[in-house]
């Protein structure tokens, strides 16, 4: 069994930051963060592999930055500039250890509850 948790969500006025971080607990190759609105597909916005490449959606890319803590081993995701469209659940997401890819399009195996950013 595995599991993440996120953190770090919350409300902030339009052009406000948070960070949101989460702790895997093991070693993943493939992490992501996405999102979900009521009545949405879940929208992946950024990925994270362990050979160095992330990856971005075209909404937050020059807005958000994915990075991995090594020494904590903590994946977490800078926000700046918040947009009210922004406004959604947050998800920290993990794929199985041995998964050769790592996409915005790939399924996930593994998700945390999820984190609320409101922005108002």
């Amino acid at each position: 069994h595995v599991q993440l948790v996120e953190s770090g969500g919350g409300s902030v006025e339009a052009g406000g930051s948070l960070r949101l971080s989460c702790t895997p607990g093991g070693y993943y190759y493939c992490m992501g963060w996405l999102r979900q609105t009521p009545g949405k597909e879940r929208e992946g916005l950024t990925t994270y592999s362990r050979d160095g490449i992330t990856k971005y959606a075209a909404s937050p890319r020059g807005r958000f930055t994915i990075y991995l803590d090594s020494a904590t081993n903590t994946l977490s995701l800078q926000m700046d500039n918040l947009k009210p469209e922004d406004t959604a659940m947050y998800y920290c997401a993990a794929k199985t250890p041995w998964s050769p890819t790592c996409n915005l399009e790939d399924d996930y195996d593994y998700w945390g509850p999820g984190t609320q950013v409101t922005v108002s």
